[in-house]
């Protein structure tokens, strides 16, 4: 049928992995979401409704961009040897929107000592979520230490829709995974995931998503 060769997801389909998967993020009783845009904006504001407790506030989003650049980079030929090395795979993450901690740490919002939600469409090649991880976890430890409260702890919660199951460039921190602070909705194949807002014809995804099964 049309379609082969890809998962077609439907906005309804997120909604209910993001309804079922706010009973698990629930036990980590996130303080904030740091969405990763522009694929986690969207699973962020569905599942705050879902983590919303009765007469409390709604849970803060706020929003990071990274892009991942893949190329493959041709290494110099050896004269010694007079042949080619193999190409390699070259990945570099640029950021395109970031955090202003000068601005975070005077107002309620800041990250120090809070348990954080990181949100994210699909867990890949998992080097955009390390890499998100990792400089989150630098910059809230410079700050923490700047400001003398170095003694209070900040953890890390990464949820994503999807997990492809395959081989991992990067991996995430050994005890965020050992205690359960990842939580991906769905594992799925090593295929091309299409999105509802990635559609140019939401008609079309939608009817795909739902000859799927994924309404």
């Amino acid at each position: 049928m049309a379609g082969d060769g890809k998962i077609f997801i439907s906005y309804n389909h997120v909604h209910k992995l993001c309804q079922r998967s706010a009973e698990v993020i629930k036990k980590f009783n996130p303080d904030l979401m740091v969405a990763i845009g522009g694929g986690g904006f969207i699973p962020a504001r569905i599942l705050r409704t879902f983590l919303k407790e009765p007469g409390a506030k709604n849970i803060p989003i706020q929003a990071i961009g990274l892009s991942l650049y893949e190329e493959y980079v041709s290494n110099a030929t050896d004269p010694a040897e007079g042949v080619a090395k193999a190409e390699e795979l070259g990945v570099e993450v640029v950021r395109t929107q970031w955090l202003d901690f000068n601005t975070l740490e005077s107002h309620a919002l800041n990250l120090i000592g809070k348990n954080i939600l990181v949100v994210d469409e699909v867990d890949d090649t998992r080097t955009t979520l390390h890499y998100a991880i990792s400089e989150l976890q630098k910059d809230v430890k410079i700050q923490a230490e700047r400001l003398g409260r170095g003694n209070e702890e900040t953890k890390f919660f990464v949820f994503v829709l999807h997990n492809k199951d395959k081989p991992k460039r990067a991996q995430l921190p050994e005890d965020m995974m050992n205690e359960g602070r990842y939580y991906a909705a769905e594992t799925v194949s090593d295929v091309w995931i299409a999105y509802p807002w990635e559609a140019t014809d939401i008609d079309l995804q939608t009817e795909y998503a739902f000859k799927q099964g994924n309404i």
